[in-house]
């Protein structure tokens, strides 16, 4: 019974150190995922926002941020800047695309939306507007440091924000293989700024690039191809995804981002 009894905990031992060997071990990190892949001397928070807007109501719609947004963009009362704001072309249709940047991180954003409750005019604006929308969502992101910042350009110029959502706990990875493929994508200034969020849907990152036009789009895309080194970046990078869209977008008037 004795030795029935040793040579089956003997098993035991042996299945259990058997398995171990398919058991993915976990490094362990003293930083969060955000402080190994942002800007932390910076502390430049964004925050994105998506309206679906009323059919009918959109070329109103965007006459009501014309008149608000650039004048809450240029006054230093507000520590917030409007990065760029799009209607989409193609993607989700009728919808407008807002990116903020808060300089000074999340007292930043604080700040700037005690001082909005104050402010009588954005009151009004915030009033209207809800009239004209369908829905709105928005998330708050971080940059990658590996990208640019986004700066204003010169236009004229098609947007593309390229929205990836991420499986769990595969972030690090993705930041890891961008820091290198980023360079493969520099030659015509196409890269504009990379985001991944904090606050909204997780583990989502976006990607934000400019060209001149649809034509443009294709040949630079095409053109990395050609660059020894992408495939691979792909190739690890694409089971990373859980689901992945595109949006073409227009900038409007009162964008930064021409």
């Amino acid at each position: 019974m004795t030795q029935g009894f040793a040579s089956s905990s003997s098993r035991n031992r042996e299945d259990s150190w058997f398995k171990s060997l398919f058991v993915r071990k976990v490094d362990p990190r003293k930083d969060a995922h955000s402080n190994l892949l942002t800007k932390n001397e910076e502390s430049n928070l964004y925050k994105i926002q998506f309206h679906n807007v009323k059919p009918e109501c959109l070329d109103a719609y965007n006459k009501l941020c014309e008149d608000v947004l650039p004048s809450i963009h240029a006054d230093k009362y507000y520590p917030c800047e409007l990065v760029g704001t799009w209607n989409t072309w193609y993607g989700e249709q009728d919808q407008a695309v807002h990116l903020w940047r808060y300089r000074g991180g999340y007292p930043a954003l604080t700040e700037v939306m005690n001082k909005l409750r104050q402010n009588k005019e954005f009151t009004a604006y915030r009033m209207e507007r809800g009239k004209m929308l369908l829905s709105r969502r928005n998330q708050l992101l971080l940059e990658f440091s590996f990208w640019n910042e986004p700066v204003p350009r010169e236009g004229p110029n098609i947007y593309e924000l390229r929205s990836y959502q991420l499986r769990p706990g595969t972030m690090i990875e993705w930041g890891n293989y961008w820091a290198r493929a980023i360079q493969y994508r520099q030659r015509n200034r196409e890269a504009v700024g990379g985001f991944f969020s904090q606050i909204g849907d997780l583990y989502m990152v976006h990607h934000l690039w400019a060209y001149k036009d649809l034509l443009s789009r294709e040949e630079t895309r095409n053109a990395v191809w050609q660059q020894e080194g992408w495939h691979e970046v792909v190739y690890y990078t694409v089971p990373l995804i859980q689901r992945m869209d595109s949006r073409i977008m227009i900038p409007t008037k009162a964008s930064p981002l021409k």
